[in-house]
């Protein structure tokens, strides 16, 4: 079965794995204007992010099977169409609750991306390669939680908050035709009875049951419920307590997000020499000690933003190494369903980021100390998963 050049297949995945995180950070700078705009608090636009996470990691107890029975194309497909529909609706959204639903809409329609593009790369490289060209894609992808704000909050200052909907529509269309004409089937092994509700409910038992699985489950759930928290809180900590604009918000939260590129930059590097379980042992220390570091800066009551963006960059920079290494780990031993382990997967560490997310809306409005004790429970959560797994 022909599938489409190394090089273009690194792009399209890249751009699919983009989908997540573009879908979230573009409008961070926004949400301030948005709860202004709308009427609402923090809180209330909060769900907009945390009803978002939710629905991405339910799609994904769907949209991965489908792909197991169906192939990765014509999923993927239907969720671009989904995603680019429901984002139309945002533009035009006139009220919180029109927005959240729309938003909860968008998701179910982005898990195809990320997830299927994990799964593709699963089809193709197999468990050896998988992590190193996982770290790969995660280097290229951070460019879009780097770059993002920085266009939101310069979109949000020049024409508004409804512009980062704009520009994430032209994104989805553009994806969506690039997934139509250049991606090749590459699901080798197509299940035809992975859509019967038996057949899912007992593949995710076998998922969890395997403690190898679901120690690499729970290690990324602590890391990617420390960087929600981050994503979710830093508009109101960055704007509303240090007084930055939407611009300067864009900016620091791309100097942040630079350490998880270098973190998976060197992932990408050493795994095949260090091997994946070693990048995230020295990823789940390191986290530790910056997320306890952070918060008990954050409880000082920091008068200036380098209090919470040094100890934070040190927190990407250990997500960097542990989430595509954690990735690997859990989807190794299942070649004939990575899409129901990666859509597993994706539905644990969403939720947990979701209540993360939610805990730091209802808290950020005091000051940053619900944000530093989060994000330092996600991590600290990460080790302890680490210390009982068999893989460490």
């Amino acid at each position: 079965m022909a599938v489409m050049p190394s090089a273009a297949l690194a792009v399209l995945v890249v751009a699919l794995t983009s989908l997540g995180p573009l879908s979230t950070d573009f409008y961070l700078p926004a949400l301030p204007a948005i709860a202004r705009a709308l009427h609402t608090d923090s809180a209330g636009v909060q769900l907009t992010l945390s009803v978002y996470l939710l629905g991405f990691g339910a799609g994904q107890l769907l949209v991965g099977p489908l792909s197991d029975r169906c192939g990765r194309r014509p999923v993927m497909l239907w969720g671009m169409l989904v995603f680019l529909l429901s984002t139309l609706v945002c533009v035009f959204a006139e009220s919180l609750a029109v927005l959240v639903g729309a938003r909860l809409v968008q998701a179910l329609g982005a898990c195809a991306g990320p997830v299927l593009g994990r799964a593709v790369v699963r089809d193709l490289y197999g468990p050896a390669e998988s992590a190193r060209v996982l770290s790969h894609v995660s280097t290229a992808t951070a460019l879009a939680p780097l770059l993002a704000p920085l266009f939101g909050g310069w979109l949000t200052a020049a024409w508004g908050w409804r512009a980062t909907f704009v520009a994430l529509a032209i994104y989805a269309m553009v994806l969506m035709l690039a997934v139509a004409a250049l991606l090749k089937e590459t699901n080798r092994h197509p299940d035809a009875h992975a859509m019967r509700p038996a057949r899912m409910l007992a593949n995710y038992r076998t998922l969890l049951a395997d403690p190898a699985y679901r120690g690499a489950l729970l290690i990324g759930c602590g890391a990617f419920a420390a960087l929600f928290a981050f994503i979710s809180g830093s508009p109101f900590v960055f704007i509303e307590h240090f007084g930055m604009s939407p611009q300067q918000m864009g900016l620091a939260f791309g100097l942040n997000v630079t350490g998880f590129m270098i973190g998976s930059t060197l992932s990408a590097r050493h795994s095949r020499r260090l091997g994946p379980a070693r990048l995230i042992r020295y990823g789940v220390w390191i986290g530790a000690a910056c997320g306890v570091l952070l918060a008990a800066l954050a409880f000082a009551s920091p008068q200036h933003p380098a209090a919470v963006m040094l100890p934070m960059w040190g927190v990407t920079a250990a997500i960097g190494l542990i989430l595509p290494n954690a990735t690997a780990l859990g989807l190794a031993g299942y070649p004939k369903m990575a899409g129901a382990a990666a859509s597993l997967m994706g539905f644990v560490q969403m939720g947990l980021g979701a209540g993360a997310g939610m805990l730091v809306g209802h808290g950020v409005q005091r000051g940053t100390a619900a944000l530093g004790l989060t994000v330092a429970a996600g991590m600290l959560f990460a080790l302890a998963a680490w210390s009982r797994s068999p893989a460490r």
